[in-house]
């Protein structure tokens, strides 16, 4: 089977910093780097990380050559990137020194997305495979749709978090995927609660209280607690978990199990500064799982 993702493509800068600055507050920067990110493809690299077949629709500007190969190189199948004149996107990233972060996002090319490629991406999918979205691209309701209308799988993760979008798209997604504040945002916008979603899985990932799945249709609630480590940066640790948990889902394991697999990998990821970059192999993760079982 087959993992698709319509998703961002960003250059990652990333400060270290010493806190967070505040309005008005100029702050010295420890450190810099630059690395590829983007809520979109770090789910992918995430992904193909853990084993699973991935393809990756999204685009790059005349600057984004050097992103589409770095994909390329994390096994991601890269064919439906397209390139275009508007620049690639960007994030600014501070990093405090508990591992916190605060993100600028310049959208750019991500918000290019072509109708005509994604139908070409998805023309063979159907039943089995699966369709990852974020609120980082345009066109996310119209994927959802397509793949829906296949018989797909689709894993909508809400951030960063607009109701509107969550709107658009709930009706064509099968496991909505948000932290504890996007679901506590969404309820109260909505005005209703988790269990009166109209879709069949739920997941809430919670930090360090772990990660819930909720089944509307029969109630049920299942806690996977999260593993214990020193965080040095948060940033893609929820695309990690999502990246891995579809991969999960993909190679036949239960809700459960791709649960554990994606708070092992994301609880790798953060004790590492970066963002895709900094992803741990699947190999890695079968090893931490050895030796941390919940």
């Amino acid at each position: 089977m087959t993992i698709y993702n319509l998703g961002s493509i960003n250059a990652d800068h990333i400060y270290g910093v010493e806190h967070l600055p505040s309005p008005g507050e100029t702050l010295p920067a420890h450190s810099f780097f630059t690395g590829l990110g983007g809520k979109g493809i770090n789910q992918s690299v995430a992904a193909a990380l853990a084993g699973s077949n991935v393809v990756h629709i999204g685009a790059v500007g005349p600057d984004g050559g050097w992103a589409v190969d770095r994909i390329s190189g994390y096994g991601v199948d890269a064919q439906y990137i397209r390139r275009i004149e508007t620049p690639t996107g960007h994030a600014i990233v501070n990093v405090d020194q508990n591992g916190e972060n605060a993100i600028v996002i310049f959208s750019g090319a991500n918000n290019c997305q072509s109708i005509d490629q994604i139908h070409r991406a998805l023309d063979g999918a159907g039943a089995g495979d699966i369709l990852l979205l974020q609120n980082e691209t345009n066109l996310q309701a119209e994927a959802a749709s397509i793949a829906y209308g296949r018989g797909m799988k689709v894993v909508y993760s809400a951030a960063p978090f607009s109701v509107e979008a969550v709107k658009n798209v709930l009706d064509s997604t099968t496991i909505l995927m948000m932290n504890k504040v996007e679901s506590e945002q969404l309820c109260a916008e909505l005005e209703t609660n988790l269990m009166s979603l109209p879709v069949s899985d739920i997941i809430v990932t919670k930090g360090s209280e772990g990660a819930d799945w909720l089944c509307p249709a029969t109630g049920e609630v299942l806690n996977v607690a999260s593993f214990p480590v020193a965080a040095i940066d948060t940033t893609a640790a929820g695309d990690t978990f999502a990246g891995y948990f579809a991969a999960g889902l993909d190679q036949a394991l239960s809700i459960k199990e791709s649960m554990v697999l994606g708070s092992a990998a994301a609880a790798i990821k953060v004790t590492r500064q970066g963002t895709a970059d900094a992803i741990p192999k699947r190999a890695e993760v079968e090893v931490f799982l050895e030796d941390n079982r919940l």
